[in-house]
């Protein structure tokens, strides 16, 4: 495996190409499956999306557009920003041209991971998005697990986006999935991040990612809007929201596993974390979007 063009840590716009303000590709990020491209489009503006080997989701980060491809033509709602509520969203096949239209512009996530199976086109609602509420304290989070192995069928792609309020932590305890057994998967894992901006401008946070054993990796990554941290193997956590400034990031994950999982370990070292959840309550800033449900 060659190492990320780039580094691990991709700075906003430093990975633009072929027309998308992101693009990680395997070959990119020197390794096998996971992809992510951002799209940006103006006002009544069109762009060609080409899945090839891989499958590829359309998931809108703010605004709504029309994909057409294989003979179907799907409207998404979309949403006015990641922080609204949990957005509707459009499976591609491998091997198939798509259109993306946007009356009204807005941006795209193509989050996307190289596949075998070619499945349908299909259009999942927001309401079918499935919500959690993870950890406790100041290590509770919202997990919107719209691509779980769980909530839709996918050859090989995962993904979920992870909303942290400022001064919280999330991916913690650090964890890992780089090795194939009973009890982990043999995942690649991207972050795209993006931060709420404060009444001054733009916040940050940051992104832990550190060695597990026999893999070398050291990452400690001051993260805007837009910033991408790659994870090809190692514990990876906490991503810390810092005060004042709330934390989006979309998680994209694939690997060469015959079973479509996502199997965990913690870092021994810090799980005793998880069992102080069970005498805190929730933060009460979560969910995000309460008032969005009629949105959805």
């Amino acid at each position: 495996m060659t190492g990320p063009v780039g580094g691990h840590h991709l700075r906003a716009g430093s990975a633009a190409g072929e027309g998308f303000d992101l693009l990680v590709t395997p070959e990119s990020a020197g390794w096998g499956y996971s992809g992510l491209a951002v799209l940006s489009l103006d006002p009544g503006q069109s762009a060609r999306v080409a899945t090839g080997d891989s499958e590829m989701l359309v998931l809108p980060l703010s605004g709504a557009c029309e994909v057409a491809c294989d003979g179907e033509r799907v409207s998404l709602a979309g949403r006015p920003d990641v922080f609204a509520h949990p957005t509707d969203f459009v499976y591609l096949p491998r091997d198939a041209v798509a259109e993306v239209t946007s009356a009204h512009g807005g941006r795209f996530a193509l989050p996307a991971a190289r596949c075998e199976r070619r499945l349908s086109v299909r259009h999942q609602p927001a309401a079918a998005v499935p919500v959690e509420l993870r950890g406790a304290g100041r290590a509770s989070r919202q997990v919107n697990n719209f691509c779980a192995p769980e909530a839709f069928d996918a050859d090989r792609l995962i993904a979920c986006e992870v909303l942290t309020p400022g001064g919280n932590w999330s991916s913690y305890p650090p964890h890992k999935h780089d090795e194939e057994s009973q009890t982990e998967s043999r995942l690649e894992e991207i972050y795209y991040f993006e931060v709420a901006d404060g009444p001054a401008g733009p916040g940050m946070g940051y992104q832990r990612v550190y060695a597990s054993p026999g893999k070398e990796i050291d990452v400690l990554a001051e993260v805007r809007s837009g910033d991408v941290v790659l994870v090809p193997h190692g514990w990876h956590g906490p991503s810390m929201a810092v005060p004042g400034y709330d934390l989006y990031y979309l998680n994209v994950m694939a690997g060469p596993g015959d079973t479509r999982a996502w199997l965990i370990r913690d870092d021994p070292a810090h799980r005793w974390v998880r069992d102080t959840w069970a005498d805190q309550p929730v933060d009460p800033r979560l969910p995000f979007g309460r008032n969005g449900e009629e949105e959805r």
